[in-house]
């Protein structure tokens, strides 16, 4: 596995609307992959691969039938925050883009993205009183997020002549090989990206055949409403479309088994249903029967809420069939995300496996 990928891709900040480091990244790695590579208006990366015969073949000649087009959609953005604020005092107050428990937000180290001064380091925290002077009912709250402030360890004024209203904050913890696993911020959905990128060069480095027109799309703005994805399908117009994604895995202590949703171990996943779109069962069988004849592990899944950009592709346009391919994620939204490694390998596998059975 391309670990050194995975971990630069998880490591490079972009939170919705400033996608641009990660796609400069995936741009460099795809170089000769694709026939076409180009920026759409919103700012996602579209990836096209023409049919193509197998080694020695060269591209696959058409015969007056159009190929299928089909779409792999993996998102760039991550989720973090948008400078809203300073005060003068230099504490920076930060609007959320993407979804959070701000449970987790306690004690983190930041960084902030600015324009022309490079990325700054800051720390995170709610106001209020501390442990040793809170009172009970003060260690009871959940705060909001207009309630965390960020520390740079600077004045208001030198806070304002390096950050500006606007500027990309993130979370800043590494990228961790740890036992059998991945752990690090990002990996919903930098994964996907990595896996797009891997799959289709586990094709073309093995020279296998296509019939399919392969588009794997980075979009942006998926963690605050699919948005990519809607304009990025619309101008496709795919005839299938795949969300790859991640999902949650709770196989953690505290949570029904029946509420798990994927299990760490037990392959990449299937997702049949989530918040956004209701997989074509024909698409999911295709998938389950790629993986059955290449002996990769899968399991499916129903996600209860939420959901991936399949659900825009399903519906861009007339439309077409969709299914979404994921990687379960335990700790999802943190900086402690956590995949299986032997999951990892499925989920590219099993995409280089089904789309050179795409007709």
């Amino acid at each position: 596995m391309n670990i050194d990928l995975l971990k630069r891709l998880c490591e490079t900040p972009g939170v919705p609307g400033r996608e641009e480091r990660v796609r400069t990244v995936i741009e460099k790695e795809v170089k000769g992959l694709f026939d076409e590579v180009y920026t759409d208006p919103m700012g996602s990366l579209v990836c096209r691969r023409e049919p193509r015969g197998g080694k020695g073949e060269g591209k696959k000649k058409g015969a007056g039938k159009e190929a299928t087009r089909v779409v792999l959609l993996c998102h760039m953005d991550e989720i973090g925050f948008y400078v809203r604020h300073i005060d003068d005092n230099g504490f920076v107050r930060v609007q959320n883009a993407g979804g959070f428990d701000t449970r987790n937000l306690f004690a983190r180290r930041v960084k902030v993205c600015t324009r022309k001064h490079g990325d700054l380091s800051g720390a995170m925290n709610p106001g209020g009183r501390p442990i040793h002077i809170a009172t009970d009912e003060d260690k009871k709250k959940i705060p909001e997020i207009k309630e965390f402030m960020i520390d740079m360890g600077m004045s208001g004024d030198e806070v304002r002549k390096r950050v500006t209203v606007g500027d990309m904050v993130v979370l800043d913890e590494p990228f961790l090989e740890m036992g059998g696993k991945f752990v690090s911020k990002a990996l919903d959905n930098r994964a996907a990206c990595w896996a797009g990128v891997e799959s289709v060069r586990a094709i073309d480095k093995a020279g296998t055949a296509h019939a399919c027109q392969i588009n794997v799309v980075f979009t942006v703005q998926e963690e605050v409403g699919l948005r990519g994805a809607r304009t990025s399908a619309h101008a496709i117009r795919p005839h299938i479309a795949i969300g790859v994604d991640t999902t949650l895995a709770c196989d953690t202590p505290g949570v029904p088994d029946d509420e798990a949703v994927s299990r760490h171990g037990q392959g990449a996943v299937l997702g049949v249903m989530d918040g956004s779109m209701i997989a074509d069962h024909t698409l999911v069988d295709e998938l389950e029967a790629a993986a059955k004849k290449n002996k990769i592990a899968t399991q499916r899944s129903i996600l209860p809420r939420g959901g991936q950009d399949g659900g825009a592709a399903q519906l861009a346009a007339e439309g077409c069939r969709a299914a979404a391919v994921l990687l379960g994620v335990r700790n999802i939204h943190t900086v402690t995300e956590m995949v299986d490694q032997k999951d990892a390998k499925a989920y590219v596998d099993l995409l280089a496996a089904w789309l050179p059975t795409v007709s």
